[in-house]
C-alpha cells in the first residue's frame, strides 16, 4: 500500500453476512478503512418495527457482535469502521457503539452518528394524491411506518472531517460508504464528477464483499471456485483519481479475476451508461478490468455526470402478518400427496379461520416449486409443502402453520417434519423527494 492510496476493505455485504473474513481483514489488512454494508430494501422498515416496541432496538442485531470483534485489531492498526449498520435508530447504534469501545479497551474511540435520512415527516406532509403523482408511489392502504431517503457521502464525509473512529448511519446508499473516505481523504468536491464515477464503481464492487471474491459466481463444473467455505473479503487501492487495484488476503478462500468483476459490476444495474447515486449518476460503460496478477484485478474507465436533484426514498408500510407452515412427503404418490395436503390446508384456512382464498400461497419445493408449476418434476422422490398466507392478526397467521401441523394425524399419509412460523409483515414501496428537503446531520460521541 502506497502513502498516495487509501485501502478500503469490505467487511459485510448484508445483514446476515459472515464476521471470520472481515476479523481477518482487521487483523492483517493494513486498511484505512473497514466498510460494514448491511442494509437491504426492506431492512430500515423492519428495523422500524423493533423500534416501534423497543426504542433501543431498530439497529442491526449484529452490529455490536461484529465491532466487538474487530475494533480491537482497529484500534491497533488506526483503521476507521464505516457503517449504515444503524439501519432504523442509528443513534442507539451509535450508543452502542461507544459501550463496546469500553468494554475491549478502546475507551478513546470517537463514534460519529448520522442522521436525518428519516423523511416520514416530510412524506406524510403532502397529500396521497401527490403521493402518486409527483412522488410516484402508488396509494396503499397500509400504514406508513418509515420513509427513507438515501444519503449520499456527504455525511460521512463530514464525520471523518470530526476525526471519527467509527461512523454509524442510518440510510446511506451502498456505495456512498465507500466513496465517503476517498472524498474525505483526497479533498474532492461534488463537481469532480468523473472522480466520483470511478469512486462509485469502487464503492459498487466491493459493496457486497464475497460477491467480488466467488460467492455469488461460484457454480460447479462451469464457474468452479477453490476454498468457498474460506472465502476472502476484498479490499481495494484507490488512488487520488479514484483508479482502483482490487486485492483479497493471501491464504483466503475464493477467487477475484476480471470475471468476477465483470459481475459484479452487472448486479443490481439497470442502465450501466445511468447509475443513479446521490453522489453521482455513474457512466459504466467505459470500465475495463486488467489482471495483474492472482487475485489483483485493476479496475478503471468509469465517469460521472452531476448527481440527482431528488433522492429516493423507500417507503416502509404494515402489511399485517405472514403465516407459514411446511411438512414433507417422500415415496410414491409424494407430489400427490402433497397436493391434496395443499387442498385440506387452504378449504380449512378459508372455511374455518376466513382468510381470502386468494391470500394463501402453496409452494411444493422438490418439483420445481420455484417456476410455480411451469416446469414440473412428474415423479420427485420427495416434496416438501409450504403453505404462506397474508392475515390481518397475528392469530390468524399462527392458523397457517397450525393447519399444516393438523396434517401428521389428519392425512394424508406420511408427512413430516411438520416447521411453522408467523411474523409482522412489511412492506416497501419507493419514492423520491427533492433533494433540499432531505438533510444529513452529524453527532460525534465519545471522547
Amino acid at each position: 500500500m502506497s502513502a498516495r492510496t487509501v485501502r478500503l476493505g469490505a467487511g459485510a455485504g448484508f445483514a446476515g453476512d459472515r464476521l471470520d473474513p472481515a476479523v481477518d481483514l482487521a487483523r492483517r489488512g493494513e486498511l484505512d478503512y473497514l466498510v460494514f454494508e448491511c442494509l437491504g430494501e426492506r431492512t430500515v422498515a423492519a428495523g422500524q418495527t423493533r423500534r416501534l416496541r423497543d426504542p433501543r432496538q431498530g439497529h442491526d442485531p449484529l452490529w455490536g457482535t461484529r465491532l466487538r470483534a474487530v475494533l480491537p485489531h482497529c484500534a491497533r492498526s488506526g483503521t476507521v469502521v464505516v457503517t449504515n449498520a444503524g439501519a432504523a435508530n442509528p443513534e442507539a447504534a451509535g450508543a452502542l457503539a461507544v459501550r463496546v469501545a469500553d468494554e475491549v479497551g478502546a475507551a478513546a474511540t470517537r463514534v460519529a452518528v448520522v442522521t436525518g435520512d428519516d423523511a416520514l415527516a416530510a412524506v406524510r406532509e403532502r397529500d396521497p394524491v401527490v403521493w402518486e403523482t409527483g412522488l410516484r408511489v402508488s396509494a396503499c392502504p397500509e400504514e406508513l411506518i418509515s420513509a427513507n431517503a438515501y444519503l449520499g457521502a456527504e455525511p460521512v464525509v463530514e464525520a471523518l472531517d470530526l476525526g471519527a473512529d467509527v461512523v454509524v448511519t442510518g440510510r446511506v446508499a451502498d456505495p456512498s460508504l465507500y466513496v465517503g473516505p476517498l472524498w474525505h481523504r483526497f479533498g474532492w468536491s461534488a463537481r469532480d464528477v468523473d472522480v466520483l464515477g470511478r469512486a462509485t464503481l469502487v464503492g459498487h464492487l466491493l459493496e457486497c464483499a464475497g460477491q467480488l471474491t466467488g460467492g455469488y459466481f461460484a457454480d460447479p463444473g462451469t464457474k468452479p471456485v477453490p476454498g468457498l467455505a474460506w472465502l476472502g473479503f476484498p479490499f481495494a487501492d484507490v488512488d487520488v483519481g479514484a483508479e482502483a487495484v482490487l486485492r483479497k488476503l493471501a491464504g483466503t478462500g475464493g477467487v477475484l479475476d476480471t470475471r468476477t468483476c465483470a459481475e459484479q459490476l452487472l448486479y443490481e444495474l439497470d442502465d450501466p451508461a445511468g447509475y443513479v447515486t446521490p453522489d453521482v449518476v455513474a457512466d459504466f460503460t467505459g470500465v475495463e478490468f486488467d489482471q495483474l496478477g492472482p487475485d489483483t484485478v485493476r479496475a478503471r474507465g468509469a465517469r460521472g455526470r452531476a448527481r440527482p436533484g431528488e433522492l429516493k426514498v423507500t417507503l416502509g408500510f404494515r402489511g399485517g402478518w405472514l403465516g407459514e407452515g411446511e411438512i414433507g412427503y417422500a415415496g410414491p404418490r409424494c407430489l400427490d400427496r402433497a397436493r391434496l395436503a395443499a387442498d385440506v390446508v387452504r378449504e380449512r384456512l378459508v372455511g374455518v379461520h376466513g382468510l381470502a382464498e386468494e391470500a394463501v400461497d402453496v409452494e411444493y419445493v422438490g418439483a420445481a416449486g420455484a417456476f410455480r408449476g411451469l416446469c414440473p418434476v412428474p415423479d420427485p422422490a420427495e416434496v416438501r409443502l409450504r403453505v404462506t398466507a397474508r392475515a390481518a392478526s397475528a392469530e390468524a397467521a399462527r392458523a397457517v402453520g397450525w393447519e399444516v401441523e393438523s396434517l401428521y394425524t389428519n392425512g394424508p399419509a406420511g408427512g413430516g417434519g411438520a416447521r411453522t412460523d408467523a411474523r409482522e409483515f412489511v412492506s416497501v414501496r419507493s419514492c423520491v423527494l427533492p433533494r433540499e428537503e432531505v438533510r444529513g446531520a452529524v453527532r460525534v460521541l465519545g471522547r
